[in-house]
């Protein structure tokens, strides 16, 4: 428990946060890998050359500040943040050469407006906030190798099948080296997949979201390729052009807090852009093999028909089902964007929504779900990296 002393000082480092969140974060990360350059082979260092990382840790800094005093408004934050810190293999005793870089940077950029009364409230609430996560992804770490089939943080897997599904998603299947069964996953959950690209000095870790419904003896991703050119595209550009049937990658077990309530029996829309039907795409078979009388809608969006993967797939489970409906839009070919006429004529009434896609797309389906009076929980998102503030319009 922190004092209430502590919890003034805190509070009262809000308004500086908010202003200078994003410099502190931004030193912060630039000294640790300074004098920490192996943490390099963890990070995401697209995201940190566009500032996606520095961005999120920021808001949850401020985040953090603001709600000093009721921690456990920000636990669903913690938890997202926690199973990616599983997905990737953050241990324990990474945790107090955070802290040391973080008070630094603090110290760095406030100069002598850090005081040492500030300095070491922050150094009290980091270690009241670092335990937390430790203790939350001891458990992670603890259910991921007890369950049935499952390890503790990486294992090799074998590519077994390599599927062209449009002009720019591949699919990977991906089945164990040790050739034991895979534990169970939630429909909408990610895996990490960790390489070592030739050239490159550092290993690389993407996450990737399983793009079918589990069976038990196999993962399936399904890769965009980016642009080759962008630090973004090291991997995907690796695994479509490089990555063939017979070759070994290093797999997570799977993470994550987006997922369906398979328990439910209400109606249920999945509303995608671009890559993010992978997903869906496990929702939606999920649903198609275990309770295929329930209502369900699937809205896409894609640039063209050549960018949509998994057109047939979906129309083939679509039509398995007791009441399914399929709606996709391309862009490019004249049909417009997701907007509210089409999501009040599709969206099923009195359910659930699971968004995903690019960002700006997120912002506008979402905003509209809200102005249409959907209520805030009952609209589930996800990100592709790093979770940002998403700017919601609302009626």
């Amino acid at each position: 428990m922190l004092s209430q002393e502590t919890i003034d000082i805190i509070k009262s480092t809000v308004p500086v946060l908010e202003q200078h969140g994003k410099t502190i974060t931004t030193v912060f990360y630039k000294n640790m890998f300074n004098e920490h350059p192996e943490l390099l082979n963890i990070f995401n260092h697209a995201n940190q050359s566009q500032g996606r990382q520095q961005t999120a840790l920021a808001n949850t800094v401020y985040a953090a500040a603001a709600n000093i005093d009721n921690l456990g408004a920000i636990i669903p934050a913690v938890v997202q943040i926690a199973h990616k810190h599983r997905s990737l293999g953050i241990t324990a005793d990474q945790y107090p050469i955070v802290g040391y870089h973080l008070l630094g940077a603090i110290k760095e950029v406030l100069g002598d407006a850090a005081t040492p009364e500030i300095i070491a409230a922050w150094g009290e609430a980091y270690g009241v906030i670092a335990d937390a996560f430790i203790g939350i992804e001891k458990e992670m770490y603890d259910e991921a190798e007890q369950a049935d089939g499952g390890w503790r943080t990486f294992k090799d897997f074998t590519i077994v099948d390599k599927v062209e599904e449009s002009e720019v998603i591949t699919s990977f299947y991906l089945k164990p080296v040790d050739v034991q069964n895979l534990p169970s996953y939630k429909p909408g959950q990610y895996i990490t997949v960790k390489v070592q690209i030739p050239g490159e000095k550092y290993t690389l870790n993407r996450q990737y979201s399983l793009s079918q419904a589990e069976n038990g003896e196999q993962f399936r991703i399904s890769v965009k390729r980016e642009d080759e050119c962008e630090i973004n595209g090291k991997v995907s550009v690796y695994l479509h052009r490089q990555a063939n049937v017979g070759d070994t990658l290093e797999v997570s077990a799977p993470a994550g807090d987006f997922y369906l309530d398979t328990e439910s029996t209400t109606p249920v829309t999945l509303i995608s852009g671009g890559v993010g039907v992978t997903p869906m795409m496990a929702m939606f078979e999920t649903i198609a093999n275990t309770s295929p009388e329930r209502p369900v809608a699937f809205l896409h969006s894609a640039r063209t028909r050549k960018h949509q993967a998994f057109d047939t797939d979906i129309k083939r489970l679509a039509a398995s089902m007791k009441d399914a409906k399929y709606a996709v839009l391309y862009s490019e070919e004249g049909d417009g964007f997701i907007n509210r006429a089409f999501l009040e004529a599709n969206v099923l009434q009195g359910g659930d929504v699971y968004v995903c896609g690019p960002t700006a797309f997120m912002q506008v389906v979402i905003s509209e779900l809200y102005a249409m009076g959907m209520p805030k929980e009952k609209v589930h998102f996800e990100f592709f990296g790093p979770a940002v503030q998403l700017e919601l319009a609302h009626a």
